[in-house]
């Protein structure tokens, strides 16, 4: 179901699974809370967790835990590529639902997109449990025709344009933090330094 932006924001936010544009591949998305209905739509094994989308870096800031020391560096590195196609993998603080990471609850991936139209509605959802929209082991869907034939039951932006300011369907890099600094999961489009 195709719908504005108005619309499917009221849909993430009473618990839907909701579709929008981001600037690596479109997300399927809800409320954290509710992250077992996207397992059960993308057919997802409980061990790929999801991550969490928002605005700004301020709003995810809560959901991670760390000194001061990592705070700084975690900011620093924010600053530098976010909006943008890299997911930081941190400790979890206690607000992270376990839905998210059912099976590690003590870390959190977080993000911020470099696509305004996604974070124009993380605006007004808050923070979102995401993940790429496609059935889990097949390719990112690109397209929102795609998303909306593959999964009938999610919310859909109509959203004209084709996704031409992708970074040609190219996953965010996933950098997790350790006690060594900075561990590659995976490479995609940002090359952290």
């Amino acid at each position: 179901m195709k719908v504005s932006i108005d619309v499917l924001v009221a849909k993430a936010k009473s618990g839907s699974v909701v579709s929008f544009p981001t600037d690596t591949v479109p997300a399927l998305a809800a409320n954290p809370e509710k992250s077992h209905l996207i397992f059960e739509v993308k057919q997802r094994s409980q061990d790929k967790p999801l991550i969490l989308m928002a605005a700004t870096a301020e709003e995810l800031w809560p959901f991670c835990l760390g000194n001061i020391a990592e705070f700084r560096t975690w900011q620093q590195v924010a600053d530098r590529y976010w909006p943008g196609a890299l997911t930081l993998v941190l400790p979890a603080s206690d607000k992270v639902p376990i839905e998210v990471n059912p099976l590690d609850p003590t870390t959190i991936g977080v993000r911020v997109p470099n696509s305004s139209i996604a974070r124009q509605i993380l605006a007004q959802t808050g923070p979102l449990a995401t993940t790429s929209a496609n059935l889990s082991g097949q390719p990112p869907l690109e397209t929102m025709a795609e998303i909306e034939a593959q999964f009938p039951e999610v919310v859909t932006l109509l959203w004209e344009e084709e996704l031409k300011n992708q970074a040609g369907g190219i996953p965010s890099t996933v950098a997790k933090w350790t006690d060594k600094g900075w561990q590659i999961l995976r490479q995609g489009a940002i090359k952290l330094v």
